[in-house]
């Protein structure tokens, strides 16, 4: 280190790790940094990245600091997206080293994509002209440089045609930067025919684009409304102002056919960003969107970190779904979370969904939110007919899940060259297995769950821990053999049932764990869509806004699985997901037919599904959240302690709940062994904090567990503000 150090500077860097807040570095002489900076800096004994941030340094003396090693040639981080790291961290009681680990996903993309080598023409003229010359000349002469491998391809010629061209100065070698992962979209490559319903809606919604104002639109319409078609002219309307646009969706792994409808409209793809995604794609689409190359991401929930350059809006589809819910390391939910970058930084945010959560509608009837509604289906296609069919009177024979009141339609369905789709949400062949001669339960050794069997891949399986064992002949407890007696069923075993009662049918099963990942469920996904089965048996991955244009019976296994537990979304999610499921039904225009399996036909979540009058499900669900002080009409925070012996667990976790402080508006309940009382051999107990409405909850938190004991051994502790799961 050389010079005064009065003269050095010290910023402050958020490292990736649970700091709480940034660490003093000095700027080595001649380094230049500024908020937002990506740098390279010692911690500890290893290297790290880490963010130049805002926060004023303390007052430390510059000779004991340590040294920037490294400022990396990437655009700074802009002030919306540091911003949200804050305000991410302060509302979800993350550390902020944590959260900003989100934005720093892809390291090896901190330094520029390296130029390749490419050639152009010049005016030399070749000694003599071949047919396979003139081809590549006329095509050369299109674009201003080629790589030498996609000029002989276009051109259908060997290479060595143009290495010959080359040879006699036709060609010079230029370098060409690195190419866009995908091509920029076109807003007016295909303008959409909309019903005049759509039209008024993307008016709406472009006005809230045009006015450079954040805001949130609820768009609200039914299954096979053309709602994509609708939050696309929103898309295209940012675009054609210069912004970025991030559409997130829940399963975007599973979405080809949203890729594909995307491309008919836009003439390209947008840019993914997925856990598949191959490492140095990802590494390139992170690049290229702070560079501001890419124009478009459609991706999972992790897509609200990426550091765009200039976003403009946000669409999040199917915005009811769970799946948006982060519950590792950081919790969040990226719903909720983009609504406040949209805030952040000034621009609009559009939440799409046929059943709207419980939250955004009361947001929208209180006018926080825009809401716009599509009632009818595309080209007035006729939603399905609803049915609940009664398993107290219609039952179904022993040893089956089929009721033959369904079985029937099923049949006639397939008579008629139809598809029809049985659902269940339960993956494998049965929730339990046990002895028949003594009783014994296969139980998870790590966790306080039966293992689910699944017969395809002869294993049973733990869905909360992974723990996997061969499924065994005999008892492990009195060693009878063939004994063993599977109870319940999981899609699997639908699977098994429906084959036995139309064997010539071409039957699938969709679940989330089939072997082959989700590129196989991608292909089945094709494969149903064009029509190359006639049963699918599937799990809820198929209400994820699929298109199956054949498909004109869905047949829901057990209506009432969802709410058989103490979640209170329960109903919610029930009438979601049902509804989801039945809107697979006729959307191509066929009469089509939705068949409810349940052993409650008058339950409200029932009834308002059968007689599609979703304003009085929703009527009912918010009067009695009102009542009870739920969200959004009140707050909820979970603490979940865990350790690796019940005792330390426990005892954690009453000294919080001593520590808390008095408050007349949040009370603590708990705490309680939560309902999985052991995961992965970690022994878990609950506290849930309940507060109004305006309640302070997180000052409250931050109180308790300051007050409260101090981690030792085996203890951690997981703050989940808003919890979407209650296990």
């Amino acid at each position: 280190m050389t010079g005064d150090s009065r003269e050095m500077k010290v910023v402050p860097v958020l490292v990736p790790m649970p700091a709480e807040r940034p660490y003093s570095y000095v700027l080595q002489e001649g380094m230049e940094a500024v908020p937002g900076s990506i740098v390279r800096v010692p911690l500890g004994p290893r290297q790290v990245a880490g963010i130049v941030w805002d926060t004023p340094v303390e007052n430390i003396e510059s000779k004991r600091l340590r040294q920037v090693e490294e400022i990396f040639d990437c655009p700074p981080i802009d002030e919306t997206a540091r911003r949200f790291v804050d305000w991410v961290a302060a509302y979800t009681l993350t550390p902020p080293g944590l959260v900003a680990r989100l934005l720093l996903r892809a390291p090896a993309a901190f330094d520029p994509e390296p130029w390749s080598e490419g050639i152009q023409l010049t005016d030399v003229e070749p000694d003599r002209l071949t047919d396979a010359r003139r081809r590549v000349l006329a095509l050369a002469s299109e674009a201003p440089a080629w790589t030498r491998s996609g000029l002989a391809h276009a051109a259908g010629v060997s290479s060595t045609v143009i290495d010959g061209l080359k040879a006699q100065g036709v060609f010079e070698t230029v370098m060409l930067p690195p190419r866009p992962v995908v091509p920029a979209p076109d807003p007016s490559y295909a303008l959409p025919d909309l019903m005049p319903d759509q039209m008024s809606a993307a008016q709406v919604l472009r006005d809230g684009v045009a006015s450079d104002r954040p805001g949130v639109t609820l768009l609200d319409g039914v299954t096979g409304s053309g709602k994509t078609e609708v939050y696309f002219e929103a898309v295209a309307a940012a675009l054609a102002k210069g912004r970025q646009v991030l559409i997130l969706l829940p399963e975007i792994a599973l979405t080809q056919a949203f890729l594909e409808r995307f491309q008919d409209r836009f003439g390209a793809k947008p840019a993914e960003w997925h856990s598949d995604l191959a490492p140095r794609m990802r590494e390139r689409v992170w690049r290229q969107a702070v560079e501001g190359t890419v124009r478009v991401v459609a991706g999972a929930r992790s897509a609200l970190f990426l550091p765009f350059k200039e976003l403009g809006l946000i669409v999040v589809d199917e915005e009811h779904d769970p799946a948006y819910k982060q519950e590792d390391r950081v919790f969040y939910n990226a719903r909720d979370m983009a609504v406040v970058r949209g805030h952040l930084g000034k621009f609009p945010v559009v939440l799409a969904s046929a059943t709207p959560s419980v939250e955004s509608k009361v947001n929208a009837m209180q006018g926080r939110y825009t809401c716009v509604e599509l009632r009818g289906r595309y080209a007035d296609a006729a939603l399905p007919e609803l049915k609940a069919i009664d398993l107290r009177r219609a039952p179904p024979a022993r040893g089956g899940f089929l009721s033959p009141a369904l079985l029937g339609p099923i049949r006639e369905t397939l008579d008629r060259g139809e598809q029809a789709l049985l659902f269940l949400n339960r993956r494998g062949y049965a929730p339990l297995t046990l002895c028949r001669v003594c009783g014994h339960r296969f139980q998870c050794p790590e966790c306080s769950a039966w293992l689910v069997e699944h017969r395809f891949r002869g294993q049973l399986v733990c869905h909360h821990c992974g723990h996997t064992e061969k499924r065994p002949d005999a008892c492990p407890e009195c060693g009878t053999v063939d004994h063993l007696v599977a109870c319940g069923p999981g899609v699997e075993r639908i699977a098994e049932e429906a084959v036995s009662h139309f064997p010539d049918a071409r039957t699938i099963v969709l679940s989330s764990d089939l072997l082959g990942g989700t590129k196989r469920l991608r292909m089945e996904l094709e494969a149903i869509a064009g029509g190359e089965a006639d049963i699918v048996i599937g799990t809820q991955l198929v209400a994820k806004g699929h298109h199956f244009p054949n498909m004109t019976l869905v047949g829901i296994v057990d209506a009432d699985l969802g709410l058989a537990n103490g979640d209170p979304r329960a109903a919610e999610r029930t009438f979601q997901l049902l509804s989801q499921v039945t809107g697979r039904a006729g959307r191509t225009g066929k009469k089509s037919r939705g068949l409810i399996q349940t052993y409650q036909p008058d339950h409200p979540v029932m009834r308002a599904i059968v007689s599609g009058d979703s304003s009085a499900f929703y009527e009912r669900e918010i009067a009695e959240r009102e009542r009870a002080a739920l969200p959004p009409f009140g707050r909820l925070a979970a603490i979940i302690v865990s350790a690796d012996s019940r005792a330390d667990a426990e005892g954690h976790a009453r000294g919080l709940r001593r520590a808390a402080p008095d408050s007349p508006d949040i009370h603590v309940l708990g705490p309680a062994e939560a309902p999985l009382a052991l995961v992965a051999g970690r022994h878990r107990f609950r506290l849930l904090i309940h507060g109004g409405r305006r309640s302070d909850i997180q000052t409250f938190l931050r109180a308790m567990l300051a007050s409260g004991p101090k981690l030792r051994g085996s203890v951690r502790i997981q703050v989940d503000v808003d919890p979407q799961s209650f296990l």
